[in-house]
């Protein structure tokens, strides 16, 4: 007996990220003891109603009279899109000093890539390959908006996106989870800062999982992924955010294998919670309790709302699911108040652990003297400028500026303030925006002509005699061609990805003039450029480059800054490629470079060399290759090696390579190491990423670069359904893209 109610009572002093029963593990979230005596202090206090309503979030209207009665009374507990200070202010104190137990509420908004400052997509964040970097990029952003109040940010998105027709992949690191883990926890780290200063935002890693997987790319859709590829492909960016402390995670919106995230008790507890321990707060995305209606999975509103408590669901994002049933719920016996009050420490938890009790409230007066502040919009070029991709170049970039003349300058992108933020930039102000054509003025006074071509990007025009007479009458043509912002982003999935509207068109006049073209790109998703890669002598490709893209590109361009950037996703040669991407399995037909296209005309009997895994009219291989990225020098890879011929399952291996910059200027070229299982109780992709890094090298220099790659890391989710590294052989790449260089062979014991 004592035996007992010592294990009951040592349940109750355990952190919420463990359960009686099982091993105790590390908190995910860095709380302590007496966070949590307080927060259980807290929670002992409330009455039911309460414990409901800190489960309730809504989205404030223009007048906060709207919620006031509801936040004086402790039914609401999380406020998003409020974003003026005053007013959240004005929430804070009606629940602070007017409400019975004076818990402050947490306002939350989409800052997904900058507040005021806006930075590139996440996609041209990956671009850059630069962690560090990006880190940088989300503190601006949590200083910017924790200054009006803001405390939660519903980012990073951690979906690993592999089909380009699906709008949110500007939302996203792209198509490989060990870059997306990598910038996931950069983010990650960028936000949260230190907890419990005033300046930093709980991140919310999302969306919990398989998204990006939507079935046709079209967004909302359904996935059927297997358990071995959640946890081989999805899952590991996921767990990495986790490890580097995230506050909280989102559902997704999509059902896989029938199953809506938000109702799914394998993902949210069995391995979110009792495997890899997390206890911070889980909340839905927008409506998407009320949306499991919709999927067949639930009748009515009260249903789904038991669904999702018993899920594993902490939060309610406007479903009003949880405080119009869960009290009738517990009342019936339908539900167990235990859970809530599970799900209430996590809410409360977050709260404390951000400081939230000891500063509710912003220095509204403040606010506007860190908005662009010197040092955010100076990171912002930097990044804009490292993000930018160098696809093509015969030689005429960098434009040297003194012997240039008349610039044209053209294209629907050229002076684009709003567009050129991108998709999820709410808060990005266009008038603080500097554009390709402003940033070009400013440097070359009376030497910049511009005529627009085109408006817009969707426009669509026959004739283009006005901006091919200026550009005869130039020295050279900069068009800047893309996607409005509206076009990608969640609910803006296409089906066609070529330049919209008549820019392909565009872009070909110009070239009839028989002056330097000079394209630059800027799109929320790789767009299918080969049709216009002809009709220009460079081409640089800028994933919505944000508030200083304009400067950004005209340093990339005029030579004072280096193209760095990478393919962080597989550019398609035509849609019907998608999707296509480098981690691929090798399948029982590997493409041999030989297409029965090409021996039409072979004996009869020879025609089996097409028999591969190929598209008849357009072969095997994209545009450009994931990692792919061209620099204004050239640099070389030698000496890779290995530091053993074989290595034990607990070891480490150590590789080293030296990289040689072999041309005219000095430059960063971002080296990616790959590696590849031969054989293993699953087939397994023919290569993965595992380790990157940028260096930095002048005209001439060489560097010997060391590293090490832990076996362990070698592990996956095998036949015998648990992550191990199975002995076998394998090959190892040091690469400037997933494409290029020779392997070396070790085995694994």
């Amino acid at each position: 007996m004592m035996k007992t109610i010592k294990s009951l009572f040592l349940c109750v002093l355990t952190l919420a990220a463990a359960s009686c029963g099982r091993p105790q593990q590390a908190s995910t979230t860095g709380t302590t003891p007496a966070v949590e005596r307080r927060v259980d202090a807290l929670l002992s206090r409330m009455t039911l109603a309460e414990k409901i309503g800190q489960m309730n979030q809504v989205s404030a209207g223009s007048d906060v009279s709207n919620y006031s009665d509801a936040v004086r009374k402790g039914q609401i507990g999380s406020i998003l899109n409020e974003v003026d200070p005053v007013r959240i202010n004005e929430f804070q104190r009606i629940a602070v000093e007017e409400s019975r137990l004076g818990i402050p509420l947490l306002v939350g908004r989409d800052v997904i890539h900058g507040f005021h400052t806006v930075f590139p997509i996440p996609l041209g964040l990956a671009a850059t390959f630069d962690p560090a970097l990006v880190e940088e990029g989300a503190r601006v952003a949590s200083v910017e908006a924790s200054a009006q109040g803001i405390r939660w940010t519903f980012s990073p998105m951690l979906d690993i996106a592999r089909d380009p027709r699906w709008g949110r992949i500007a939302e996203g690191s792209g198509e490989d989870p060990y870059l997306d883990a990598r910038m996931g926890e950069a983010m990650v780290r960028g936000y949260q800062g230190t907890l419990q200063d005033s300046t930093t935002m709980a991140a919310c890693i999302k969306h919990f999982v398989g998204y990006g997987a939507a079935e046709g790319g079209r967004d909302y859709n359904s996935t059927f992924l297997s358990e071995r590829q959640l946890r081989n492909v999805y899952l590991p960016p996921f767990e990495a955010a986790v490890r580097a402390g995230a506050l909280t995670l989102m559902t997704s919106f999509n059902d896989n294998d029938g199953i809506p995230s938000t109702g799914n008790r394998f993902i949210l507890k069995d391995i979110l919670r009792d495997e890899w321990g997390f206890d911070g707060m889980v909340v839905t995305d927008w409506n998407s309790m009320g949306e499991m209606i919709s999927h067949g999975y639930g009748a009515d509103r009260k249903e789904v709302a038991r669904e999702a408590l018993e899920a594993g669901v902490d939060m309610d994002m406007m479903t009003y699911g949880f405080i119009s049933h869960l009290e009738e719920l517990v009342r019936s016996g339908a539900v167990r108040e235990s859970a809530i009050d599970a799900a209430v420490r996590n809410i409360l938890r977050t709260k404390v652990l951000l400081g939230l009790f000891e500063h509710p409230y912003v220095d509204a007066a403040a606010a506007e003297a860190v908005q662009y502040a010197p040092e955010h919009l100076d990171a912002a070029r930097r990044t804009a400028e490292e993000s930018a991709i160098l696809l093509k170049n015969t030689g005429v970039l960098p434009l040297d500026a003194a012997r240039t003349g008349r610039i044209l300058v053209t294209g629907p992108m050229a002076d684009a303030p709003h567009d050129q933020l991108g998709t999820w930039a709410f808060d990005g102000q266009k008038q603080h925006t500097i554009t390709p054509l402003a940033a070009l003025r400013e440097r070359f006074p009376g030497r910049v002509d511009y005529v627009p071509g085109l408006r817009f990007s969707r426009e669509k025009k026959s004739h283009f005699d006005e901006v091919v007479a200026a550009a005869r009458r130039a020295d050279v043509v900069l068009v800047f061609l893309g996607e409005e912002a509206i076009l990608s982003g969640e609910a803006h999935s296409l089906a066609d990805l070529n330049l919209i509207g008549s820019q392909s068109e565009l872009l070909a006049a110009l070239r009839s003039a028989g002056k330097p073209v000079i394209a630059t790109v800027m799109a929320g998703r790789p767009l299918t450029i080969e049709r216009d890669l002809p009709n220009c002598d460079a081409l640089l490709y800028a994933f919505h480059p944000g508030t200083m893209g304009g400067p950004a590109l005209t340093n990339l361009i005029f030579g004072d800054a280096t193209p760095s950037g990478k393919t962080p996703i597989t550019f398609l040669r035509t849609v019907g490629q998608a999707p296509m991407y480098y981690a691929h399995n090798m399948t029982g037909r590997p493409y041999n470079g030989e297409t029965l296209l090409d021996g039409i005309e072979a004996e009869a009997g020879q025609t089996s060399l097409g028999n591969t895994s190929y598209y008849l009219d357009y072969g095997a291989y994209p545009l450009f290759p994931f990692g792919y990225g061209l620099s204004y020098t050239e640099f070389a890879y030698s000496d890779l090696a290995l530091d053993a011929a074989s290595y034990r399952r607990d070891g480490v291996i150590r590789v080293s390579f030296t990289l040689s910059n072999t041309g005219r200027r000095a430059g960063t070229e971002v080296w990616q190491l790959y590696v590849r299982d031969l054989v293993g109780s699953l087939t397994r992709p023919v290569k993965e990423l595992r380790r990157f890094g940028r260096e930095t090298l002048e005209p001439g220099e060489s560097r010997r670069v060391e590293l090490e790659l832990p076996v362990s890391e070698l592990a996956f989710w095998g036949a015998e359904r648990k992550k191990q590294v199975e002995p076998g052989d394998f090959q190892l790449w040091v690469a400037g893209d997933s494409a290029s260089g020779e392997p070396l062979a070790f085995k694994v014991e």
